[in-house]
């Protein structure tokens, strides 16, 4: 029954897709109809005729995936029993017990990575480092980090009992918890940081404007006379939000952004709705090249409009808008419907979905065929491959080493035990990796089962069996064994070679584990060149007018 109720969608559909077309190609129209036609068919003889009886959810859902697929990596449908990770984008809010989990391949449990400040793990007394025994006496073990979340998230209000083994306590601890509505914050952070008001903005979800507005309220009345405004690794969101938050620094009724599509619904104009709580201050805005869509609005717009100094790297360009559509059964597509253009009338959009390379992916718009645009005065920005900073700042390259680190169990175990013996470490703005620390993590790697291989050792293994399968292995196998040596990592010399990496990553992990984000946030402040650079900036009035070709006489 359920099998026939789709095919009879689909025959719908058909039927009735002539009489959607309001207008258009009628050559366009029979290709939609020969093909639907088509897809009717197999499914429908296919479901009769196939060996075994199959899952038509599934079968068609990964018929939907690939045909939006060729589309653009945003248009995406979400069935019923999805629609919370749509919600969870948009709102930045879901019902669960508010905890980071994660699975390493050597455990047979999932572990708490990190509770959120405040919310009910925490309150409840789950702890960084706890191994989850069991949901509610469901056995946990062998479970994937997919099934605990689905089984730690539900409705609001509801308790279930969470068994856990933590380090250094019992093997067995049962902890009640209720479930809340987890509203992660869209500002993690702001404060007073030499002399300067900063503000970190981690997505654009409801409300985020708001809590903007807010923040820097409170900084202007702490004295702050210049803000940053951190927006590195936020990925974007809503639309009208970023075009709030540009309205607290420009004049009511500014334009920031115009959005161009293929009806007359998806081209608009956005205007600012409200007076600026601040049209003057000193700006900066801090990208990177995961600062994407609603970031790149926000920095290109107030770069455009020659309001804020934009410091960092190229952003990743992300010139698309999507919008909802509800569908039958109370599923939603997600679906591109327009492109974006900034004040100067530029869209930062890179790849180019529409035109795919002989291997079937789409290509990015190199710098060659980016065209100039101007500022409100006349500064020189180009369209294609994000917004480039006003001030770039090199991208540090990270050792190797330190990413298997970051994600090997041996540092979550080596925090476990340092917590154990430490009840609490300074402030993370006073907090330090000391030599004897570090000497000691050292050695605990020594110790452990951690080996890490490089990726070109890894591609040589490749080359050799591609050698052995060509018959060439045995005439270039002392070359081989040549290079295997001289692509082996010798780790001591790694551990002490990237010391300062290293000791970071481990600074800001014991942070976390005692201040939570915020912790992790203020103990990377310390060693932020980024963020450095922006203070100096705004430091020097003379140097920011000048990027921003405004008279040294009209600046406030």
């Amino acid at each position: 029954m359920h099998n026939k109720k789709i095919i009879l969608i689909a025959a719908a559909l058909l039927l009735s897709w002539p009489a959607i077309q309001s207008a258009g190609d009628t050559g366009h129209n029979f290709q939609i109809s020969k093909n639907l036609d088509i897809f009717h068919s197999i499914f429908r003889d296919v479901d009769i005729l196939y060996v075994d009886t199959i899952d038509a959810e599934s079968v068609i859902q990964a018929g939907i995936d690939a045909m939006l697929g060729k589309l653009d990596p945003y248009t995406v449908y979400y069935p019923q029993d999805k629609e919370s990770d749509l919600k969870m984008m948009t709102t930045g809010k879901y019902a669960g017990i508010g905890a980071i989990i994660r699975q390493y391949p050597s455990l047979d449990y999932i572990v708490i990575e990190e509770p959120y400040e405040n919310m009910p793990a925490a309150v409840s007394g789950v702890k960084a480092g706890d191994r989850i025994l069991s949901i509610d006496g469901e056995n946990m073990k062998g479970k994937s980090s997919q099934y605990v979340s689905d089984h730690l998230r539900g409705d609001p209000a509801t308790k279930f009992v969470l068994t856990v083994a933590r380090p250094g306590g019992p093997d067995s601890l049962s902890i009640n918890i209720t479930r809340a509505n987890i509203a992660l914050p869209a500002v993690p952070y702001y404060g007073i940081w030499k002399g300067v008001g900063y503000i970190i903005l981690d997505s654009f979800t409801e409300n985020c404007s708001r809590d903007i507005r807010k923040a820097l309220i409170e900084l202007k009345e702490q004295g702050a006379k210049s803000i940053i405004l951190d927006l590195r690794n936020n990925g974007g969101g809503l639309l009208n939000e970023a075009i709030d938050i540009v309205g607290l620094f420009v004049p009511k009724g500014t334009t920031v952004v115009q959005t161009k599509g293929k009806t007359r619904f998806a081209t608009s104009s956005y205007e600012t709705r409200r007076d600026p709580v601040d049209a003057d201050i000193p700006l900066a805005i801090l990208t990177n090249g995961s600062s994407a869509s609603a970031s790149e609005i926000v920095s290109g717009a107030l770069q455009d409009l020659d309001r804020a100094v934009v410091i960092g790297s190229r952003t990743f360009g992300k010139g698309l808008v999507q919008t909802t559509r509800d569908l039958p059964y109370n599923g939603t597509l997600k679906v591109t419907t327009s492109k974006y253009y900034i004040p100067s009338g530029r869209c930062i959009q890179e790849i180019d979905y529409s035109h795919l390379n002989a291997d079937g992916h789409a290509g990015r718009i190199p710098d060659s065929l980016t065209h100039v645009f101007h500022t409100k005065a006349g500064r020189e920005v180009r369209d294609g491959g994000g917004i480039r900073p006003d001030i770039p700042c090199p991208v540090d390259t990270l050792p190797d080493v330190l990413y298997y680190l970051s994600t090997n169990v041996v540092l979550f175990d080596f925090l476990n035990d340092y917590c154990i013996n430490h009840q609490n470490i300074p402030s993370p703005d006073q907090f330090e990796v000391s030599d004897s620390l570090y000497n000691a993590f050292v050695d605990y790697v020594r110790n452990s089962d951690f080996k890490f291989e490089s990726r070109s050792s890894k591609i040589l293994e490749s080359l050799r069996e591609l050698a052995e399968f060509e018959g060439l292995l045995d005439k270039s196998s002392e070359e081989f064994k040549s290079l295997e040596t001289k692509l082996q990592y010798d780790m001591d010399k790694d551990l002490y070679q990237f010391k300062n990496d290293i000791s970071h990553l481990l600074g800001s992990s014991i942070a976390t584990r005692y201040h939570y984000s915020r912790g992790a946030i203020q103990y990377n402040m310390k060693s932020d060149a980024v963020l450095d650079s922006a203070v100096s900036v705004l430091a020097d009035k003379t140097r920011y007018n000048r990027i921003l070709m405004r008279p040294t006489g009209k600046s406030k």
